[in-house]
């Protein structure tokens, strides 16, 4: 199974349990157009195609420009995707377990390269407070739906 790169100087893991059903959380998250009118850490994402292993996605985040591509894709269940934005190698897992009425939504995620090396904890907190604000976002909207 392909994962993030657990050897990476930078790995970072939360969760969050959202009271929507996993079908309800996985289309709000894989509808990557619509990141931005709801993701408050997104200014523009576009998706090049459908979503499937190898297609790729431009967006941009706390002023870097990213263009990643999907590894992997178990519909409605897991999303890997990831690729290298200003000298940092990024691959990114989100996984979504359903919990009761709810969805368990664990996301994982790695740095690596020169910029992660020289700040290797001013970087972890960069991402920790990205990836907890996304899972934020990701719950208040799902949860209203």
């Amino acid at each position: 199974m392909i994962d993030i790169d657990r050897t990476a100087p930078v790995v970072v893991r939360h969760e969050i349990v959202v009271a929507a059903p996993p079908e309800t959380v996985w289309n709000l998250h894989t509808a990557v157009d619509a990141w931005p009118a709801w993701n408050t850490g997104i200014d523009e994402a576009a998706l090049n195609g459908p979503l499937r292993e190898g297609a790729t996605f431009t967006w941009l985040t706390h002023g870097l420009d990213i263009t990643s591509t999907v590894r992997a894709l178990e519909p409605g269940r897991r999303i890997l995707w990831g690729g290298p934005a200003h000298g940092i190698e990024g691959e990114h897992v989100w996984t979504f377990l359903p919990e009761g009425d709810g969805t368990r939504v664990v996301t994982e995620e790695s740095w690596a390269g020169p910029p992660v090396e020289a700040d290797p904890e001013g970087t972890r907190a960069a991402l920790d407070a990205s990836l907890t604000a996304w899972l934020n976002d990701l719950k208040t909207v799902a949860e209203t739906r």
